[in-house]
């Protein structure tokens, strides 16, 4: 089917990914000549901007920190129907994107997220990683009723009114798991299972400290609400 890539945008966050942010971008336009791609970084002492904007990406500085606070910057910034988020890191496929799209356009649903684990490895994603995985998607499920393969995985897309009726999404790592306990609220959310990539740039998941953090941000969310 034929897809009016005009009409979609990219939300990438940031934070010195100088030696793969321009990677992703190219992987981008060789399926998306006329997307919007929007690079939110937060303060990078790389090169990450530099290439961002070379390669034709808007570039929107963030100087606060935080996952969550990259996307709540970006994604209102994004002018398209269809909103598709990842890191900039080179982990995402980007040849999945144009499928995926097609699935959400044919099927009618509001948002996929990526799931890593079903075809994970010992490589691209660690046995650790796993069971802090678990641990948050069965707090998920006791606490929202909501069932999930991967609710950390960082790729999603989804449509942007979707996004609108979100609240309670966060500034840090947990926006990810978030985001997709709203999408489910509000709209049809599937995962469809994605080849995870090698991470060669230093990894900004702080595991502990944000396996921890994640988990006690469900509760919040869940006596908040």
């Amino acid at each position: 089917m034929m897809i009016d890539d005009s009409k979609i945008s990219f939300v990438i966050p940031t934070i010195n990914e100088e030696g793969t942010i321009g990677s992703v971008i190219d992987g981008i336009r060789s399926d998306f000549k006329n997307s919007e791609i929007i690079v939110v970084d937060t303060n990078s002492t790389d090169r990450t901007r530099e290439i961002a904007r070379s390669k034709g990406a808007r570039v929107i500085e963030e100087p606060r920190r935080g996952y969550g606070r990259a996307y709540q910057t970006g994604i209102p910034a994004a002018s398209g129907e269809i909103i598709v988020c990842m890191d900039g890191d080179g982990t995402y496929p980007t040849d999945i994107v144009k499928p995926l799209i097609e699935i959400l356009i044919l099927d009618r649903v509001d948002f996929i997220s990526c799931d890593r684990i079903t075809f994970r490895t010992s490589t691209n994603y660690t046995t650790l990683h796993y069971v802090g995985n678990m641990v948050l998607n069965i707090t998920i499920r006791i606490l929202f009723k909501v069932r999930m393969v991967d609710s950390q995985s960082g790729m999603w897309i989804f449509r942007s009114d979707l996004y609108r009726k979100m609240k309670n999404l966060g500034n840090g790592m947990s926006f990810s798991q978030n985001i997709k306990i709203e999408a489910v609220r509000h709209g049809v959310f599937i995962e469809i299972p994605i080849r995870y990539g090698v991470r060669i740039t230093k990894p900004k998941l702080k595991t502990w400290h944000d396996g921890f953090h994640n988990l006690f941000a469900l509760f919040v969310k869940r006596v908040s609400e």
